[in-house]
């Protein structure tokens, strides 16, 4: 773990940018062509514009904010975004900030100023057209100006969506001075976005960091270390297949998995 921060007091408002960004993938096997469109379709009304809205609002709360406005879109064929400027009532000019003050692993209240600030999610449910891997991604971003900080947020928005592979990057920005003009460049301990990470989280997914501490850039990936094949399967269950069934749909599921946890195409064997 980093060196704890010294309580240290700011000239004026916190500048510093807190970055989150989230790429959430819920793997599915839909076997014909109907099942896979109505996989589509039942994902696009799990994860409408309106259900979207109420996940960002609740990561608003956590985070401690207040929502300024709210734009949000369905598309079709498929798809939604939704995005939401935040603010928060100003807070003494004097801003001061320790080690006991940086985000926990587990939603909480904090008050502070907030200003050019944002959350927003775009959706992207696809199919493939012949083996019957079915995909859905959402790219979910929390950006925050201040001492609030989006981590606050992490757990909460892995658990909100069916999370099987999931790409987070986080990113502090920019610099903030103390009372006597020193620049700070960070205003938290963190070596790895697993810091804030609830330990049911770390116990249930394999994961890989990849950190430039120097830059305060910080990269993790995860993917579900525990699958039953029957939340995988879309209008079938197991008792439907037969064994040699079964192994080919584990092969094809772990596949699309594993290519999206390592970021490339895996080779095929026989």
């Amino acid at each position: 773990m980093n060196k704890p921060f010294d309580k240290i007091k700011l000239h004026g408002f916190n500048n510093l940018t807190k970055s989150l960004s989230f790429s959430i993938y819920d793997i599915c096997y839909a076997k014909t062509e109907q099942q896979r469109k109505e996989y589509i379709e039942y994902i696009d009304e799990q994860y409408n514009a309106d259900r979207l809205t109420d996940i960002l609002g609740e990561v608003v709360d956590i985070i401690g904010a207040n929502i300024l406005n709210i734009s949000r879109q369905d598309y079709e064929p498929q798809g939604a975004s939704v995005t939401i400027l935040v603010s928060e009532e100003p807070i003494e000019q004097q801003q001061t900030f320790d080690v006991d003050e940086a985000p926990g692993p587990l939603p909480d209240t904090v008050v502070a100023h907030l200003d050019k600030s944002h959350i927003c999610v775009h959706t992207y449910p696809e199919a493939h057209p012949d083996d019957g891997i079915c995909t859905f991604r959402a790219d979910i971003e929390v950006s925050t100006c201040g001492i609030i900080s989006p981590l606050k947020a992490l757990n909460f928005l892995i658990h909100s969506l069916d999370s099987d592979v999931v790409t987070i990057d986080y990113r502090v920005r920019g610099f903030t001075r103390d009372v006597d003009g020193v620049k700070h460049y960070i205003d938290h301990a963190i070596n790895s976005i697993q810091n804030y990470m609830t330990e049911d989280t770390k116990e249930a997914y394999q994961m890989m960091d990849v950190n430039v501490y120097q830059e305060n850039l910080f990269h993790t990936k995860m993917m579900l270390k525990e699958t039953d094949l029957n939340t995988y399967l879309f209008g079938v269950s197991t008792d439907d297949l037969s064994d040699d069934e079964e192994e080919e749909i584990r092969s094809k599921l772990t596949r699309e998995m594993q290519e999206i946890f390592y970021g490339r195409n895996l080779p095929y064997t026989e």
